[in-house]
Order: C-alpha cells, then sequence, then structure tokens
C-alpha cells in the first residue's frame, strides 16, 4: 500500500484527492499538510511530518506553495506529483534541480483526455500549417491564474508542430484597432464564469472550413484520479522530470 501525501489538503482539489483515495485499493491518504488549519485528521503542518508520513507527494497549491515544498524536498527527497499550475521561472528552475535528486512528475493538467487533446491537436496543427490556430479556455471564476496551464501546454503542442516559438507568437487578448490577424500569431483567450471544472478547445480556421477539437471535465475527481494513478506509477520511477504522457504510455 503507497502511502501519499497530500499537499494543499483544504484547496479543491486537495479534498477531492482525499475523497478519491477512500476508494483507492493500492494506495492511501496517509498525510495532509496546508498553510490552513484544518480538522482532518491526518493533518500536519510540519512538513518533517508531513513527508515522513509519505511515500510520495501530491501537490495543488499555487506558485508559493510548490516553490516551498520543493525549497524543503531539495534536502529531504521524496517523489513528488506536481499539478499546480502558474509556476514561475524560478519555481521551474527549482523544479528541475530537484529532479536531479528525486523523480518529480509536473503536469498542468492530469486527465487522460486532455493528454489525447494535446496529442491530436499537435497533429492537426502540423497537417494544417497553413490555417489559423486559436485556443479558448474556460474555467470557474475562482481560478487565479490565466491563461490555464493547461491551455499554454496545449498552445506549446501547437506551436511545436509549425516549429514555433509559443513565447514569440502567443497572444492573450485583442482590444481595438489591431489591423489583422498575423499569420503565424496563436491566441490563448480566457473565459471565468460559474462552476465551469474546465474545457479547452483548440481551433483551426481557413476560408471555407474550420476544425475544433475539445475537452471538457465535468468533474474534479477526472483529475484527481490522474494524479493518483500518476502518483503510484511516479513512487517507483528513477530521478528524472516526467510528464502525464510518461506516466500514460502515450
Amino acid at each position: 500500500m503507497i502511502k501519499i501525501g497530500v499537499h494543499g489538503a483544504n484547496g479543491r482539489m486537495g479534498r477531492t484527492i482525499l475523497e478519491c483515495l477512500e476508494e483507492e485499493s493500492n494506495a492511501k491518504a496517509n498525510s495532509a499538510f496546508d498553510k490552513n488549519r484544518s480538522d482532518i485528521e491526518i493533518f500536519t503542518q510540519d512538513l518533517n511530518t508531513f513527508f515522513k508520513n509519505s511515500d510520495v507527494v501530491i501537490d495543488f497549491t499555487l506558485n508559493s506553495g510548490t516553490k516551498e515544498l520543493l525549497k524543503f524536498a531539495i534536502n529531504s527527497p521524496k517523489p513528488l506529483c506536481i499539478g499546480t499550475t502558474g509556476l514561475d521561472d524560478e519555481t521551474m528552475v527549482l523544479l528541475k534541480e530537484c529532479s536531479l535528486k528525486m523523480p518529480i512528475l509536473y503536469a498542468t493538467n492530469m486527465s487522460l483526455g486532455v493528454a489525447i487533446l494535446n496529442k491530436l491537436a499537435f497533429l492537426a496543427s502540423k497537417a494544417l500549417r497553413d490555417y489559423d490556430a486559436e485556443i479558448v479556455e474556460m474555467h470557474h471564476k475562482h481560478k487565479k491564474d490565466a491563461p490555464s496551464g493547461t491551455a499554454l501546454t496545449l498552445a506549446e503542442f501547437v506551436a511545436k508542430a509549425r516549429d514555433l516559438d509559443i513565447n514569440k507568437v502567443r497572444v492573450s487578448g485583442r482590444d481595438g484597432d489591431i489591423g489583422e490577424r498575423s499569420k503565424d500569431e496563436i491566441a490563448v483567450m480566457s473565459l471565468r464564469g460559474g462552476d465551469i471544472v474546465g474545457k479547452h478547445t483548440a481551433g483551426f480556421y481557413t476560408d471555407g472550413e474550420f476544425i475544433e477539437i475539445s475537452h471538457t471535465a465535468t468533474s474534479r475527481a477526472t483529475f484527481a484520479k490522474g494524479a493518483i494513478k500518476a502518483a503510484i506509477w511516479l513512487s517507483s520511477q528513477k530521478n528524472g522530470l516526467y510528464s502525464i504522457n510518461d506516466c500514460l504510455g502515450i
């Protein structure tokens, strides 16, 4: 039985992961950590205790929370399954440094469906090189980062298929008299409202036709179950930085 520690246990994803672990036969929630106190039986605010009671840690927090987790882990290596989005450059550098000392799986989305969406979008982008590529993501009103990490990853796949640097061609908004759309630009637009769990669409448009490929999440359990599966897989891997595709074998 693999002992899983949930970092960010009071968050929406943290609570969902704890619920899903109750139905898991190969793993159990053995420790829970959050910056805010909780009445969860296995809760602790001591990272030493948290790490000691965990075979692998699942992290869904904010950039600041993930950064603090990595700063602790670099001196106390532990398999880390990280699903936090909106990581800044400093945290990404730290994540890569930590992966030299422990196995880390980093994914902006733990869903099998989204992994397939990325693959399909790559193939479509490559085959439809002259089509205009646009990406739209929708999330609940409480989401703090935009665009979503999932949308940014999707955009990277679309750009890579065309040998483009997403950082040079990405557009995140249009307003006023901006002129015609440039040939290589890839727009990533964000919508926020209500309780939308997540919807991502990659569209490819040309004169006379267009193709749209979408993924819609109807429950956070989709991501929680994916994270648990990834954590179980990661617990037996060698040091290194892994993606959700490595875990799923696609």
